[in-house]
């Protein structure tokens, strides 16, 4: 049996059992875990932490194992370089709690002192490395000259040629390096999607759904929300192959769907109604004897069919909120110059025109007016 417990919450010794920590090294972690030791809680301590601990916090376990005379009872100590959150086989964000702290928000404020940057950066740069550890390769990094990009890529840089330079403790080397590691790409996403407009955290959408209206239509109320949460899983294929989509393919995918479903429940009913057929000759019967085999078959395939429609409502669902958002700020417009960019079309008028004119739809967009809040933040 296992017994899972948060850190910090309010434990009682059990001293015959071995404990597994899985933690941050951060000083409260650490104040808590000597805390433990102190203590006696356990048997045994195996101690993992999901980015590297630095030598002086190490020392400060060591002493307060020492001093509790527990030394023997710490059995590993483990950095396990896991500073980061794989939500896809080829997608991954970066571990932290507060993700407004790693933000693009947060490097772009007016305010931020250089300490906060310099913190903000050493986190993108550790779950980074942690992550290239965990894929053991070397990336090729390219970066924008002059912007938080060039400030990562160069901390990371170093972080890297560090590593590799001492060959006997490098994470780089041996089995954990496969041959052409040393020439692999990384991207990052510049198109948005239609989900981008949602609020979506770890491959869950919430969404708030109306209700409708209620007491009279002349002292009616405004419409209550409910708030519904959906999973976005890899066995969802339609989100496997839409996620990346703009909303108008998605709207009119989810349509075709549907109408592929209702298809199918037609033809289920269909040959319900053929079952009932009267009358002895042959061909009734041979009539009979093929539907009842296509019947079996569309019954077998009923839980098939049955998640197939969950999932349009999901899809559905998330659709209707989706472009209630799109109208709400404007990211239809903004979509549409996204795309004349992405595909080197010929604007109606220059970009820098476009989201400096107060009267253009482009300009109200919500996404309009962050962008020129950002381009006249440069200009100064």
């Amino acid at each position: 049996a296992c017994l899972s417990l948060l850190l910090h919450s309010d434990r009682d010794p059990i001293p015959d059992v071995p404990a597994v920590y899985f933690v941050m090294p951060t000083e409260e972690n650490i104040d808590r875990m000597c805390q433990d030791l102190r203590n006696q809680l356990y048997e045994s301590y195996y101690l993992n932490f999901i980015s590297a601990i630095s030598r002086s916090k190490l020392e400060d376990i060591a002493n307060a194992a020492i001093g509790a005379n527990a030394v023997a009872q710490v059995a590993k100590v483990f950095d396990q370089y896991l500073n980061f959150i794989t939500l896809e086989d080829d997608m991954f964000v970066l571990c932290n709690q507060n993700k407004e702290l790693v933000s693009y928000r947060a490097i772009n404020r007016p305010d931020i002192t250089d300490t906060e940057m310099e913190t903000i950066m050493d986190t993108i740069v550790d779950s980074l490395f942690c992550f290239f550890v965990t894929l053991g390769a070397i990336p090729i990094i390219r970066c924008s000259r002059g912007t938080a990009a060039e400030m990562v890529a160069v901390k990371l840089d170093k972080k890297l040629r560090e590593n590799l330079r001492d060959a006997r403790n490098s994470l780089f080397t041996g089995d954990t390096l496969g041959a052409g590691q040393f020439s692999r790409r990384f991207c990052l996403p510049f198109h948005h999607s239609h989900i981008c407009s949602t609020d979506f955290h770890l491959n869950r959408v919430n969404l708030e759904e109306s209700t409708g209206t209620e007491g009279t239509p002349a002292g009616a109320r405004p419409k209550k929300k409910n708030k519904k949460s959906y999973d976005l899983t890899a066995s969802d294929k339609f989100w496997q192959k839409h996620k990346g989509s703009p909303f108008p393919e998605v709207a009119e995918s989810v349509q075709q769907e549907l109408e592929s479903y209702r298809a199918q429940e037609d033809e289920v009913k269909r040959l319900k109604s053929i079952m009932g057929i009267e009358g002895e000759d042959e061909g009734a019967i041979s009539m009979l004897s093929d539907n009842t085999a296509k019947l079996t078959s569309a019954v077998s395939s009923l839980p098939e069919l049955l998640e197939k429609k969950r999932l349009i409502d999901l899809h559905t669902n998330v659709a209707t909120a989706v472009l209630e958002h799109i109208k709400t700020r404007k990211l239809d417009v903004y979509f549409e110059y996204e795309e004349k960019i992405m595909s080197k079309s010929t604007l109606d008028k220059s970009l820098l025109d476009m989201i400096s004119d107060p009267d253009g739809e482009y300009f109200k967009s919500e996404l309009g007016v962050s962008m020129l809040q950002r381009c006249n933040k440069h200009m100064l």
